[in-house]
């Protein structure tokens, strides 16, 4: 879940450092690219857990 939270504040921090610096709008796409991947590992692992559990 650390992994989720630091990749999720470095696009947040990318995003607005791209938006509000001038001729920076490549750091907003990578911003929006890393939070795109975040959301897919977040709901791939969640996935993951659901199918793999034990049986009790």
């Amino acid at each position: 879940m650390t992994l989720f939270y630091l990749l999720l504040i470095a696009a947040i921090v990318l995003i607005v450092v791209g938006a509000t610096v001038e001729g920076m709008l490549y750091l907003t796409s990578a911003g929006v690219l890393l939070l795109i991947a975040d959301v897919l590992y977040l709901a791939g692992r969640s996935m993951w857990r659901t199918t793999h559990r034990p049986a009790h």
